[in-house]
């Protein structure tokens, strides 16, 4: 029967001459390949009594020959005719010679004389199969399908192989997988021994690398788009490979409503999908990231802030946050978007505007909520009342003030704008002059590995994570939600556990804020 798409095998012994050349010596050396031939086949089965089919096997000695595949024929195939996998199939009663010859370069052959009876009619033989498939343009797996006729074949099973096993594999059903981009050749071949086989040369596509951390990140992914804080709240989870138990667990989560913008969340997932989507042109990873910014735009409220957790409206997570960051890495996402920048030109066009709408709404309620000190405009809390816009309550200390690590992100949001009104440059100015006006001199923060303490430090500039709304002066709170006027005064927990010091306007309020003024002619 003949086989589409079969390899030339190499002789399994090559003898090659290697002529080392030296100074003093000429020698000559035989290279011999380590194949180990066929030195005897045995022919099991074959005797057939009821007119049908029967299947014939070998045993090749030794056992470990490298090419211990045969080649079946018949002496006579008007009265039984043999397949390729060695299905002897009969024609008419009478006596048949069977052969099989080893595919190696061994040459060695056994033959097995086998009688045929029962026959009542000559079998009814494929005469032609079509196969029935296209082209691969998703990277899916396909089911091909044969056609054989005529319909009363006694045997219309076929055998599928493919020319190429590193480009895809077929089943014995037919299904086509895809391993990568590229073309094969699908044979379906009659397996009844009447030699009829057919051919379709299938093209793929769609098949783009994988990212190991995106894949992950696409698993949290919940149904509305966005992303849960947990399990991994620092990301460092979606670094390796998940576990059965987290796999299923993603799953059947996946319609929670815990998704937020706190601790990067959301958006630190999406720009890593874009990231990915421009190393691998993968569309799964770009669909992924439209999802989550499709989330954004519904998350934000009518007034231009955005929650920390949407739909979630318990506790205080209903207010506008822009503690850690959170409103300002949406906003600073919605610009990239309008600029075509970092990763976001593969977005839709189409969401250009819809961000720019975003961001300027952004804008709006960052200068509505701009907090004023002694009738003088001042900086901002790290959250604020979604209805009334005014500072308010987070965790218990976390109470309403003024931030001096969160408001640099928002000065920061407030420059980029290119053509600033009047009010977003008054507003610049206001936050910076008030940075400058709360600074704290000649002190520095000390862990001591146990605990956190404040020391003496002369020359160095600091600032307070919160500033009284009243006073202008620093304060700190424990778990007890008491203001207190010294770090020493709240619990150990609290001191250790949280940024109560930083330097966080000290680029912003020297070279950034010189470098902005100058850009604008302020």
């Amino acid at each position: 029967m003949k086989k589409y798409n079969l390899k030339l095998r190499l002789p399994a012994v090559i003898l090659g001459f290697l002529y080392l050349m030296g100074c003093s010596s000429d020698s000559v050396v035989d290279v011999v390949t380590n194949d180990i031939l066929v030195e005897s086949i045995s022919i099991y089965g074959g005797f057939i009594t009821d007119g049908g089919s029967s299947q014939l096997t070998v045993g090749v000695i030794p056992n470990n020959a490298t090419n211990k595949m045969v080649t079946w024929t018949v002496s006579n195939t008007e009265i039984a005719i043999v397949s390729d996998s060695g299905l002897l199939t009969a024609v008419q009663n009478g006596i048949v010679m069977v052969k099989a010859t080893a595919k190696d370069a061994s040459n060695v052959f056994a033959e097995k004389e086998v009688t045929i009876s029962g026959v009542q009619a000559p079998p009814v033989l494929v005469e032609s199969i079509s196969v029935l498939g296209n082209d691969i343009t998703d990277g899916n797996p396909q089911q091909l399908m044969a056609e054989v006729l005529p319909e009363n074949a006694d045997n219309k099973v076929v055998t599928w192989t493919v020319s190429d096993e590193s480009i895809a594999n077929i089943s014995s059903d037919g299904i086509l997988t895809p391993k990568i981009n590229g073309t094969v050749t699908v044979t379906a071949a009659a397996t009844d021994g009447s030699s009829i086989a057919a051919q379709i040369s299938i093209s793929i596509s769609g098949i783009y690398p994988r990212n190991a951390t995106a894949d992950n990140m696409l698993l949290w992914q919940r149904s509305n788009g966005g992303w849960p804080k947990e399990p991994y709240n620092d990301f460092s989870g979606y670094y390796r490979e998940q576990t059965e138990a987290e796999k299923n667990l993603a799953l059947s989560t996946k319609n929670n409503t815990d998704t937020n913008i706190d601790n990067n969340h959301t958006v630190g997932e999406l720009r890593y999908l874009l990231s990915a989507y421009k190393s691998t042109n993968n569309p799964e990873y770009l669909a992924g990231a439209m999802r989550a910014i499709d989330y954004l735009f519904l998350a934000q409220y009518d007034n231009g802030g955005w929650p920390q957790y949407y739909p979630d409206t318990s506790g205080y997570r209903h207010q506008i946050t822009f503690n850690d960051n959170a409103m300002v890495n949406v906003m600073n996402l919605m610009w990239d978007i309008t600029k075509g920048i970092n990763n976001t030109d593969s977005i839709n066009l189409s969401y250009k505007e819809k961000a720019m709408i975003a961001f300027n709404k952004g804008i709006e309620v960052i200068l509505q909520t701009q907090n004023t000190v002694n009738g003088k405009k001042t900086a901002w809390c790290a959250q604020h009342d979604e209805i009334t816009l005014l500072a308010a309550t987070a965790r218990s200390y976390e109470l309403p003030s003024n931030s001096g690590s969160e408001s640099v992100g928002i000065v920061r949001t407030l420059m980029l704008v290119e053509q600033p009104s009047a009010q977003i440059i008054q507003a610049v100015i206001d936050a910076v002059a008030w940075f400058e006006e709360v600074k704290i001199l000649d002190i520095a923060t000390q862990n001591t590995g146990s605990d956190v303490i404040v020391v003496p430090s002369p020359g160095n500039i600091i600032w307070a994570r919160f500033y009284d709304l009243d006073t202008n002066l620093p304060f700190f709170c424990g778990r007890d939600g008491i203001k207190k006027n010294t770090l020493a005064e709240i619990e150990l927990e609290r001191r250790t556990g949280y940024s109560w010091y930083g330097n966080w306007p000290k680029n912003l309020i020297g070279s950034e804020f010189n470098n902005w003024k100058t850009k604008n002619g302020i």
